[in-house]
């Protein structure tokens, strides 16, 4: 892995982990799959507009195509939905927490679902998982936290699973923005419906929902699922999918930095715990450097 790869993979943990916090900021003044449809409206169209100044086509191949509309519907309008509602009821760090071990259930589905065998160190990163979770669970749990917004998160992380796995078809074939662009739009189209049938739709104006659903809109939105989709055509998703095992640490630390949330020692010792899982889980499938070079681009 170059070094521009660690700087692109750095660069897009802290720009994905720092969305929970301004999504948390963004509901408490509008109605969340509302605020999310026109979201994913505004960084839709000028991420295509980008696109074509770039002069790229949105004729996309079909495997691209596929990709593409499950790449929109299952991180755009499921995951990011269910989480973006979630949040009217737990903390912005859950909410990351939760979201964080994706690639722990890439994993899973890649043992259960293709039947790839699993190294121990991949095992010991699995349970190291489940073992930080339930770390930060359990109390609270025991304290009464929102299980609605527990459940709605995780099946959001589901949807994002879903979503990682689809993603390898549009990979290929170039037209990277156009991609970004399009699978947002496709989240808009999908977001829009629900938010009229599901919500009481409002909106607040307040200058931290503006700056809030600016900074979701420019960087999480566009430019870090740009960086994201460049850096799987660059190293391939088992290598890119290292860089999530930031994403507790980073979205923990966003969220008490910004929003003051508060975290006790088992929280700190869980997300560390978790951490290690990730990051054990991805190292165990990292193919040797001898038989893939690190400048192997997607597969």
């Amino acid at each position: 892995m170059d070094l521009r790869a660690i700087l692109m993979g750095l660069t897009f943990a802290l720009m994905w982990s720092s969305a929970f916090t301004s999504a948390r900021i963004i509901v408490a003044d509008a109605s969340p799959l509302f605020s999310l449809a026109l979201r994913f409206l505004v960084s839709g169209v000028i991420g295509v507009m980008i696109a074509r100044a770039m002069g790229q086509s949105w004729r996309l191949s079909p495997s691209q195509w596929k990709a593409t509309i499950l790449f929109g519907i299952c991180q755009n309008a499921l995951y990011l939905g269910l989480n973006f509602v979630a949040m009217q009821w737990i903390e912005a760090s859950l909410a990351a927490i939760i979201a964080s071990t994706m690639p722990l259930l890439v994993a899973l589905a890649s043992v259960v679902l293709f039947r790839e065998r699993i190294r121990p160190l991949g095992a010991l990163g699995l349970l190291a998982g489940v073992a930080g979770v339930a770390l930060i669970m359990t109390p609270r749990i025991s304290a009464g936290v929102d299980l609605m917004g527990i459940g709605l998160c995780g099946l959001g992380v589901v949807a994002l699973t879903a979503a990682t796995l689809a993603l390898r078809g549009a990979t290929s074939g170039g037209n990277f923005m156009m991609v970004v662009g399009l699978q947002m739009l496709i989240g808009s189209a999908v977001l829009f419906p629900a938010a009229i049938a599901f919500e009481t739709i409002h909106v607040t104006l307040t200058w931290p929902l503006v700056f809030a659903f600016a900074y979701t809109t420019l960087v999480p939105g566009l430019a870090a699922t740009l960086i994201w989709v460049l850096l799987l055509n660059r190293i391939g998703a088992i290598r890119a999918a290292t860089f999530h095992f930031l994403n507790p640490v980073f979205g923990v630390a966003v969220a008490s930095l910004l929003l003051g949330e508060n975290l006790g020692r088992l929280d700190v010792v869980g997300v560390c715990v978790v951490t290690f899982g990730i990051l054990a889980v991805q190292l165990s499938r990292q193919p040797a450097a001898s038989v893939v070079p690190a400048a192997t681009g997607a597969r």
